[in-house]
């Protein structure tokens, strides 16, 4: 609580000479040479660097500064050596920038939350230029770092997810991306937003939001997460700290109003008649069955609230919760630096849109509120391929528009060799057998993997949010041999300070792995009923 992130220890600016600097520069090794500054052990602090040469080599298109270069003065400052002689890129130009002390619905350009063709774009900018989008968590700052649950419980769901943008792209010459054409999004750069480098990971309450073992878990609870550089870890679950991939959640283009009413008419289909539907799966409690159009907490970011044109829109937005032909709220962990998506363009311009920044997540996001989520940026580069959807997306239904985004997945991920992993088959709960159902078979094997880590002084809860954060692997490992579906979640050991692995010893006991503080819960209300596995752990 309180300020986040590392202290700035020795600032740089650079407009000045090594020489000029508040905290002057050396470039030389000797015991009198004083300190500039002081921290304490255990802080996280900052260093701000100069290159090797403090600045002689500069952004130009000649090499005579490198040939005649005073070797005498480089490692001016107290890094080691790294010769640059390439041009450096540009830095990104800010195109939706966010000032955490306001709403929402106060940024200087204002954020949306619903998905609709004529919600008009805040910023336009060219193909192969990289561009920055700065972005608030997806509930606006709703969550508050603090002792308590009760805001988790009581968030009203209407409101999310706050996006940023729509962003309109165009090619070098001008000309808007069109309908049918393929943009290729690619993540240069990402991060949580400077000074705000904390997050949470939460379950909802199963009468507001529910999640995926809402009938396990049926209580509101909540997780803070703070950030060291790559590493997060939280007073609510000692014991634990691991490096995250960091993505954006949701990144998705607009819809045309084709697109859009195919959308509203299949989840209306669902929302009203799935319960009766023997394609229902009956062992998942999350409810509603879909999220419709609804003007309830509707921001359609330029478009002034209350008027004609408002409420025309905010009958018709569809809600961002689900991922669909767009992309959007996809939460594909492995969208991290150097990804590139290739989404599918269906209005001019193709108004692209972002947010739902994740520190880290597991496959699944199985909490439902279940990654670190967090405020964040995106350092974006665009290029538009014309003619691409029919080129490389092949439709899956009954029109042209029935295609969906492929994803490139980036160089850069946590370096994980030990995981223990554990497998769920379709039958539930009851020992009813399920034909060939894949969510029943994964919710078989969170649940065998809660139960197992929890005998090691966690809570189940802790656990729950665990999984639902931590960078796990979830697989459908088999899909044909009827009539079991084959579901697999591994889990990288390193993150625990225990080893977690079965020994031919019992389970230790102690007070060190009586893992205190628990997380943060409130009582669950309602009336539905909870499920409980006989057999399991109490």
């Amino acid at each position: 609580m309180g300020e986040y992130g590392p202290r700035l220890a020795v600032p740089i600016d650079l407009k000045k000479k090594p020489w000029e600097q508040t905290h002057p520069l050396h470039n030389r090794w000797h015991p009198d040479i004083p300190p500039v500054a002081q921290v304490s052990a255990g802080q996280l602090f900052r260093v701000e660097m100069v290159d090797v040469t403090g600045g002689a080599i500069t952004n130009n298109s000649t090499a005579n500064d490198v040939k005649h270069v005073d070797l005498s003065t480089t490692e001016s400052n107290i890094s080691r050596k790294c010769t640059i002689f390439s041009m450096a890129p540009s830095t990104p130009k800010l195109v939706v920038p966010i000032d955490l002390k306001k709403k929402p619905w106060e940024q200087e350009l204002p954020l949306h939350n619903r998905w609709h063709p004529h919600i008009p774009h805040v910023a336009s900018v060219n193909t192969g230029q990289v561009f920055r989008v700065e972005m608030v968590d997806w509930t606006g700052g709703a969550i508050k770092d603090d002792n308590s649950a009760l805001d988790i419980k009581f968030l009203d769901l209407s409101t999310v997810h706050y996006l940023s943008g729509p962003i309109r792209i165009l090619d070098n010459d001008g000309i808007p991306a069109r309908s049918g054409d393929l943009l290729a999004v690619e993540i240069c750069n990402l991060g949580p937003l400077p000074g705000d480098e904390w997050g949470f990971t939460a379950t909802f309450d199963r009468e507001n939001g529910g999640g995926f073992l809402t009938d396990h878990f049926p209580h509101a609870t909540k997780a803070i997460w703070y950030f060291e550089g790559i590493y997060a870890h939280s007073p609510q679950i000692p014991g634990v700290r691991f490096p995250g991939l960091t993505h954006p959640g949701i990144i998705g283009t607009a819809p045309s109003m084709e697109l859009l009413n195919i959308w509203n008419e299949r989840e209306r289909d669902v929302e009203e008649n799935g319960i009766k539907s023997f394609k229902l799966c009956e062992v998942l409690h999350e409810r509603p069955l879909a999220n419709l159009p609804s003007a309830k907490s509707c921001l359609l970011g330029k478009i002034q609230k209350g008027t004609a044109e408002w409420h025309r829109i905010a009958r018709e937005a569809a809600r961002t919760i689900p991922g669909r032909e767009n992309g959007g709220n996809c939460d594909i962990k492995n969208l991290s630096r150097g990804s590139k998506v290739y989404l599918p363009v269906f209005v001019e311009g193709a108004n692209l849109s972002t947010g739902d920044m994740h520190f880290s997540q597991g496959d699944g996001e199985v909490s439902f509120c279940g990654a670190i989520e967090m405020s964040g940026f995106l350092e974006l580069k665009c290029e538009i391929i014309r003619g691409g959807m029919r080129e490389y997306l092949t439709p899956m239904g009954p029109t042209p528009l029935h295609v969906n985004p492929i994803f490139e997945i980036g160089p850069v991920e946590p370096r994980f060799s030990e995981w223990l992993v554990f497998e769920g088959i379709s039958v539930d709960e009851s020992g009813r057998q399920h034909f060939l159902d894949a969510s029943v078979a994964y919710k078989r094997a969170v649940l065998n993997a809660i139960d197992y880590i929890s005998k090691f002084g966690y809570s189940k809860e802790q656990v729950y949010l665990l999984l639902s954060c931590i960078p796990c692997e979830g697989r459908i490992s088999g899909i044909v041999d009827a009539p079991n579906a084959v579901a697999t979640l591994a889990i990288p050991i390193a993150i625990f300070d225990q080893d977690i692995r079965p020994k031919r010893n019992r389970v230790p006991l102690g007070p060190r792995l009586v893992k205190k503080p628990d997380v943060f819960k409130c009582t669950y209300d309602g009336s539905l009923p909870i499920t409980r596995n006989p057999s399991a752990t109490s």
